[in-house]
């Protein structure tokens, strides 16, 4: 069993709690109201600010030169695939008013970027690796169990089904198992709690988004 093989199964739980969250169950559906996906969006675009710098600063850290080009390519051909993808349901959209990042959202960019700040290399790729599996897994549960013919976020869900965004995350998984077979035991377990923590805050990620989480005044 690989690393991230025992990493997936040791999150379970949360994951398939992550699967019954109404945000999700309501964007499979196409019943998801409006205004809390284009919170999600505004969201996921103020994350994705500190997610970019995370990978380029990724790349540099890794000495194996096909590694950190591999991160690169994240960096620049992945981030915009998202960004146009938000771009194609914020355009014209004059409503939104969450100028800055949400409790949530910066908790999780404000914990990746400690990590890219004073761990490990191999911490930091577990910590930042179920940004790419648990966005695949759930953007393919949604794929194969939607019902709805005229999805109204049907690009969104096509977009984490796709085949370059699951040619990403398997690239990524990769890097993270070789990484891991240099490590020690404990070293992996390192791995395995930065992993698991990730986990949980992405499941909280999806329940900020549905609640529109707010600072207190």
């Amino acid at each position: 069993m690989t690393w991230s093989e025992k990493a997936w199964l040791t999150i379970q739980p949360i994951y398939r709690k992550t699967l019954q969250l109404p945000f999700v169950r309501e964007l499979m559906n196409g019943t998801l109201p409006k205004e809390k996906f284009l919170y999600y969006i505004e969201q996921d675009s103020l994350y994705l600010q500190s997610y970019g710098r995370l990978l380029t600063g990724i790349a540099t850290k890794l000495d194996n030169p096909e590694q950190a080009q591999s991160f690169i390519t994240f960096a620049n051909e992945n981030m915009k695939q998202e960004k146009e993808l938000h771009d194609s349901f914020i355009e014209g959209v004059t409503c939104l008013n969450t100028a800055y990042p949400s409790p949530t959202c910066l908790l999780y960019s404000s914990y990746l970027l400690k990590h890219l700040a004073v761990s490990p290399v191999y911490k930091i790729l577990a910590a930042v690796l179920p940004c790419f599996v648990i966005y695949k897994e759930v953007g393919e549960y949604i794929y194969s169990n939607q019902i709805a013919i005229d999805n109204p976020y049907k690009n969104w869900i096509d977009t984490y089904a796709g085949e370059e965004h699951v040619e990403s995350v398997r690239m990524a998984v990769a890097i993270c198992n070789e990484v891991a077979e240099g490590c020690t035991e404990a070293q992996q377990e390192e791995m395995l709690e930065a992993y698991v923590l990730s986990a949980k805050i992405e499941h909280l990620f999806w329940i900020a988004a549905y609640n529109q989480e707010q600072w207190p005044v």
